[in-house]
């Protein structure tokens, strides 16, 4: 098992956080692997940054035949009011990110690629219980509410802690489940 990642820093942070695991400096649409070398390739949470197209191809040239690709990504639930609010808030401010479409992944990954077979999927529940602070903490670490002008970053915050303190879903709790969706999808090469 190996981990693939481009960007140095992040190859940094894994290696500190799984050891154990080794840290390929590479991207989803040009590896440094043998033809038909490995078993399966698993993309979490990030196949929205690849070209699709070019890392299907690639995935299909160091797969050995039958091996499998799993692509998954965890999902804002936003079918509470609290939720579609919080989210509504952060959205504001991902302007042009890759899964502003989501949707969109969700109906073409893995469909009518000429590498692979059928197109398997299944959908999961699970929340993070999080203290309101951790919650206000994990909108913080959202990629696009961390780089606004502090500012802008700071108000946000305070919005949300302002729902959090208000809503009658969360006011006054200490621990508040925070709900997600995942959605995986797999499918075996031709």
């Amino acid at each position: 098992m190996f981990a693939v990642e481009p960007v140095a820093n992040m190859r940094s942070l894994c290696a500190a956080a799984v050891p154990s695991v080794p840290a390929i400096g590479a991207t989803g649409e040009s590896l440094p692997l043998r033809d038909e070398s490995i078993d399966a390739i698993t993309v979490a949470q990030a196949f929205h940054w690849f070209d699709a197209r070019v890392a299907f191809a690639e995935f299909a040239r160091v797969l050995r035949p039958g091996g499998r690709i799993a692509l998954v990504w965890n999902t804002r639930d936003r079918s509470l009011p609290w939720t579609d609010r919080l989210w509504s808030l952060v959205a504001a401010t991902e302007h042009d990110a890759p899964w502003g479409d989501a949707e969109h992944w969700h109906t073409t990954a893995l469909v009518d690629t000429p590498h692979f077979g059928p197109r398997h999927g299944a959908t999961f529940h699970h929340a993070q219980v999080l203290t309101p602070d951790e919650v206000v903490a994990r909108v913080r670490s959202v990629s696009h509410v961390a780089v606004l002008p502090e500012a802008e970053r700071t108000a946000l915050l305070a919005e949300v802690r302002e729902l959090l303190r208000t809503d009658p879903t969360t006011a006054g709790h200490d621990r508040i489940a925070l709900p997600y969706r995942v959605d995986a999808y797999w499918a075996q090469r031709i």
